[in-house]
């Protein structure tokens, strides 16, 4: 009996001393402060439950207009490094941002059924621009990671506030499109019955509808048993992830657990690069030059000041080169909107 409790509990240690060791160990990680904006809403919950369980965050500062503090004192109790503080209140907007090395951005309204990410931009758009003049002062060296629909428009937004504050880097500001990434893995996964631990698929583009380009071409392991027809499928549902989500959820809500999920990748990946892990590569929305369009999403490699290099397109298939050609107006036309609303409000 008690040699299988031994060996039960050598197993548990070994697997968690493993999964430290993938992650750094809390006690060989610098102390990094993460700022979650919107902490109280359908993103910002399970995020804050998912950075909390992150060994490379000392310090998570919990935001929202309301409801923050009984978040904070929920999720303070998880048995992990990281304090947690819950800062609610515009007044209080200043004291959850100072320090911060990462900061991830979920606030705004839901996308429900029916609406596009073109219908929460008014909303949306305003918010953006208040926390962005805040982050601008308080922290203007934070890795700004932006969830905030649309992010075609919303990034742009931040680089033009940033740019008046004086404080802009483009090294330093993400719109993360990991969710994108997320769901090619998994319905290529299924489709070419593979494990889907080991899919890799890169996505660029954009992060709404036909913005979003899936390189199924790149994918590894290549899986040569798919046809057209499942590659276009394929890439249709990846586009369209986001309203199969809000259309099963029948106005209940959008996809906040899996959008918080490759949030909290995206942040973890940050973080890596922050404390100088090699080859950190996720795809991302960054301002870029791989394409005539300012902003555009693909492999980035990130580091100790964030992008440490945007990676190019690599080859494309048929397919994917009038994907990419497709995508580039409606794309340009959300950045636009975004660099015009921030410019005139």
């Amino acid at each position: 009996m008690k040699s299988a409790m031994l060996r039960s509990i050598l197993k548990n240690s070994s697997s968690s001393s493993s999964l430290l060791r993938r992650t750094y160990s809390s006690e060989s990680a610098p102390a990094r402060k993460v700022a979650v904006l919107g902490a109280a809403g359908g993103i910002g919950q399970p995020l804050a439950l998912l950075m909390k369980l992150n060994p490379l965050v000392s310090s998570l500062s919990l935001y929202d207009i309301a409801g923050t503090p009984g978040v904070a004192a929920d999720v303070s109790h998880i048995n992990t490094r990281s304090e947690v503080v819950g800062y609610m209140g515009e007044e209080n907007l200043g004291k959850a941002l100072e320090g911060a090395d990462v900061v991830i951005i979920p606030a705004g309204v839901p996308r429900k059924p029916g609406m596009t990410r073109d219908d929460l931009f008014n909303i949306n758009a305003g918010i953006v621009k208040g926390l962005c003049t805040a982050i601008a002062k308080y922290c203007p060296h934070a890795l700004v990671n932006m969830i905030s629909n649309p992010v075609n428009s919303t990034v742009p937004i931040a680089s033009e506030v940033f740019k008046k504050a004086g404080t802009y880097d483009e090294k330093r500001l993400f719109g993360v499109t990991t969710l994108d990434v997320v769901r090619a893995k998994t319905f290529y996964a299924g489709k070419a019955k593979v494990p889907v631990a080991g899919v890799n698929v890169p996505v660029v583009g954009g992060h709404a509808g036909i913005t979003i380009l899936p390189l199924f071409s790149q994918a590894t392991p290549a899986a040569n048993n798919l046809s057209d027809e499942e590659i276009t499928a394929l890439t249709k549902r990846t586009q369209d992830g986001g309203t199969e989500v809000v259309e099963a959820k029948a106005g209940k809500g959008s996809a906040t657990l899996s959008m918080a999920y490759a949030g909290a990748i995206f942040a973890d990946a940050c973080l890596k690069g922050l404390n100088g892990v090699p080859d950190v590569v996720e795809c991302s929305f960054v301002q870029s030059n791989i394409t005539e369009l300012p902003f555009f999403a693909s492999k980035v490699r990130l580091g100790k000041n964030g992008v440490e290099e945007v990676l190019g397109l690599g080859s494309l298939s048929d397919f994917e080169k009038q994907g990419l050609e497709a995508l580039l107006p409606e794309l340009k036309s959300s950045i636009e909107k975004g660099i015009k609303f921030a410019n005139q409000n």
